[in-house]
């Protein structure tokens, strides 16, 4: 692709009918990037679990790479929405994960990392790739004859919300450490106060000294 041409760098998540042309997507993703049609940073053949993590079964990367994060975004994209934060914002709808959260806590908020969490499916093949392209047709029409269909969000988006979910998952572990601390000063003080209590009651069932006398 010239770099005389505007391009858009986008991050596409892509699900097939059937999971087998993921394989063949991402063949045609390095075609197209040969052919100039794209610039093609990385792209992975990836798998939700049933239990919420994502395991990629093939990956390519392009080392020239001149994109803003080197093709590394999509490492740390997978990281982010196969990890718990992937469950918080939604993406994780297995049998044992689903079954942790209730219903009631949805958030209708609009996150572009929910969009492509939700997106990766439990039990199905799906494609994710970093990628510069002129125009949208090229990947939807080549994806669309493989029976895939394409969820795109700006790369610029996805990092700033990786970002935030880095401080907010670092601020979640500092509250849930504090919880914890306070949840075992408290205990301690419960215990305390019930050890002095029972001492006490030892010592209002003894007689006075001289008591017997009186």
């Amino acid at each position: 692709m010239s770099d005389s041409q505007q391009s858009l760098d986008n991050v596409i998540s892509v699900s097939f009918e059937e999971d087998a042309n993921a394989y063949a997507a991402i063949t045609r993703l390095k075609e197209l990037d040969s052919q100039q049609q794209i610039g093609l940073a990385a792209a992975a053949v990836v798998v939700r679990n049933q239990d919420g993590t994502i395991e990629e079964k093939d990956e390519v990367s392009n080392p020239d790479w001149s994109g803003t994060a080197g093709g590394g975004v999509l490492g740390l994209l997978i990281g982010v929405i196969g990890g718990p934060l992937g469950v918080l914002i939604g993406g994780a709808t297995g049998v044992l994960v689903g079954s942790l959260f209730d219903i009631d806590d949805a958030d209708e908020t609009e996150s572009v990392l929910g969009d492509i969490s939700q997106a990766v499916r439990v039990g199905h093949t799906e494609v994710l790739a970093e990628l510069a392209e002129q125009s949208y047709e090229v990947i939807d029409n080549a994806m669309a004859q493989l029976g895939g269909s394409v969820l795109r969000r700006s790369v610029a988006d996805v990092e700033a919300e990786i970002a935030a979910a880095e401080r907010a998952q670092r601020e979640a572990k500092r509250k849930a450490r504090k919880e914890l601390r306070h949840a075992r000063h408290d205990k301690r003080e419960e215990a305390v106060h019930a050890k002095v209590e029972a001492l006490k009651g030892k010592l209002h069932h003894k007689k006075p000294v001289g008591a017997a006398g009186a």
